[in-house]
């Protein structure tokens, strides 16, 4: 046996086993959420998704080593087909596939694709087959000139986007958080505010009264010969100084 056989057999053996304990996994949370899901938690489901979680990454590394030989250039091939029930390989597959015939031999082993995806293929072919050659450089000139134009934009936005971070970092902060705070807790809380002038006669512990509430004292009123009083009427000058004139120089009889 050759060292390149002996590394893929190492590889399949660790592959093999590693794909056994993720099945193992996968089985034991599925009956987990099959069978507990009434009373299952959260923690609990996390734990077993973090163990398949391992298993993948481990393996994936073994698949990624320089000892493991490239895989995909490798060929399955079936070495006997039957149509008859083979119990050996009900056993290892635990049920799964009865038989390994020529039917599902396709599909097991991907050896043909699937007749929608064979369909699709095989319309593309034809119409490659049908394009002239003019035709398709034409479209592949065409295509690169889109593809072209669609990159110069994203550059372009790119550099854009560039420009404008590097200049965002040299602006000049005009604002301060700090007398931000300072308004909004006034507003909110009068916090910082002064108090008022407090009216004539009050003391500490008086209401203060807003200079708006404050109303100027009522005009004094005055009551006509009549009997009507006349309200927003100042003593005519002219009466009082009659009057001031009348009690200085009485008038004799």
């Amino acid at each position: 046996m050759s060292r390149e056989e002996k590394q893929l057999e190492m590889t399949l053996d660790a592959v093999q086993n590693r794909l056994n304990d993720l099945k193992v996994s996968i089985g034991a949370m599925v009956h987990k959420l099959e069978t507990e899901y009434e009373f299952i938690n959260w923690p609990t489901f996390l734990d077993n998704f973090a163990l398949i979680s391992s298993h993948l990454t481990g393996l994936s590394k073994i698949l990624s080593k320089e000892i493991c030989p490239p895989l995909r250039n490798r060929t399955v091939l079936p070495l006997m087909l039957s149509p008859e029930r083979d119990e050996a390989l009900i056993q290892i597959t635990q049920g799964r596939v009865p038989v390994f015939s020529h039917d599902i031999v396709p599909d097991y082993l991907r050896t043909k694709p699937e007749p929608m995806a064979e369909q699709k293929m095989l319309q593309n072919e034809q119409k490659a087959a049908n394009l002239s050659a003019e035709a398709a450089a034409k479209q592949v000139a065409q295509h690169n000139k889109v593809v072209s134009h669609i990159l110069d934009m994203v550059s372009k936005k790119r550099e854009e986007w560039d420009i404008e971070s590097s200049s965002r970092a040299g602006i000049q902060q005009t604002s301060s958080m700090a007398d931000t705070h300072a308004l909004v807790a006034a507003v909110g809380m009068g916090k910082g505010l002064k108090m008022g002038i407090p009216m004539p006669g009050g003391g500490p512990g008086s209401m203060m009264v807003p200079p708006a509430a404050i109303r100027p004292p009522a005009p004094m009123s005055s009551v006509s010969p009549g009997g009507v009083s006349q309200l927003g009427k100042a003593p005519s000058a002219i009466k009082t100084n009659i009057k001031s004139a009348m009690q200085v120089h009485p008038f004799q009889r």
